[in-house]
């Protein structure tokens, strides 16, 4: 290749180029160097090497909000994955009345600003006046002080999440109907029941797509922080911290108690902890997805 196509092919990159040094490589490299340093914002930042690292050994508040964190990751990923799974295998029935209509239910809810949707679930899981426990008096259940009780307020948190299923929804749903339907009379010709095609068919077939919404789930759970921080703002993670996350403790590093370098400490170990977890992802389904050939 001559010098002048290489110029020409770079000139025509240049933007794309000159945006990923100035908004991520730039930025980067300066967050893994204040990680190094005790950085107060105000004042020049002072090296300390690795001091931050070795303080989160004996942070007890950071290992407080790394149990939560992967506790509430461990609950609403594969509660998540499962409905979306299920609720785009009863959109794809054949001839469903208003399918249309339910899509657009299902996906709308990830439209709405999350603060909104937030203030809405605050009003329904109110104790006294919210709509869930009248719900539940009609059954005869008297139910839980949602926000307010360290037993549900997880609980509570894992259920806001599934609020936003509608875009895996979506996805496993444009994944379905790209099976081939010979494959659904072959085992209809074998006998198969509605449960084993779903297992043996439907399942396999878009397993890509449910490994991508599990590896995006993921990286939501871990970077959770609008819905608790909204919800208990006034209670520092809510009753018992059970809704102090992670992303919730950096933040407060950063623009609380202004330690820069501690928080971009915290900040990498967040994307090592990320990436180690979607590489185990890429490693245990090797052999559960199963890719189509051309």
């Amino acid at each position: 290749m001559s010098a002048r196509k290489t110029i020409t092919g770079l000139a025509w990159i240049s933007p794309w180029l000159v945006g990923f040094i100035l908004f991520m490589a730039f930025p980067l490299a300066m967050s893994f160097y204040y990680s190094l340093t005790d950085y107060r914002l105000l004042e020049s930042p002072l090296w300390v090497g690795l001091a931050n690292y070795q303080r989160m050994l004996t942070d007890q508040t950071l290992h407080l909000a790394l149990r939560n964190t992967f506790l509430y990751a461990a609950i609403s990923i594969p509660l998540s994955v499962t409905i979306a799974v299920v609720l785009a295998s009863l959109l794809n029935t054949p001839r469903l009345p208003w399918a249309k209509f339910f899509q657009m239910a299902i996906f709308l809810p990830t439209l709405v600003p999350l603060i909104a949707s937030t203030m809405v679930w605050m009003w329904l899981f109110n104790a006294e006046y919210g709509l869930i426990n009248r719900l539940l008096s009609t059954l005869g259940i008297d139910g839980p002080a949602w926000l307010l009780d360290p037993n549900w307020a997880l609980a509570a948190l894992v259920i806001i999440g599934l609020w936003s299923v509608g875009q895996a929804v979506i996805l496993c749903l444009t994944a379905l109907k790209q099976v081939p339907t010979s494959l659904y009379e072959a085992a209809d010709i074998d006998g198969m029941g509605a449960i084993r095609k779903f297992f043996s068919i439907t399942v396999p077939m878009i397993s890509p797509v449910i490994l991508f919404n599990a590896i995006t789930l993921t990286i939501g759970a871990f970077q959770i922080f609008v819905v608790p921080y909204v919800i208990f703002v006034r209670d520092k993670g809510g009753p018992g911290q059970k809704g102090f996350f992670y992303t919730m403790y950096l933040y407060d590093n950063t623009f609380i108690y202004q330690q820069m370098g501690y928080a971009s400490a915290l900040a990498w170990l967040q994307l090592l902890i990320i990436l180690a977890l979607t590489g185990l992802m890429f490693l245990v389904s090797r052999r559960m997805v199963h890719y189509r050939s051309a």
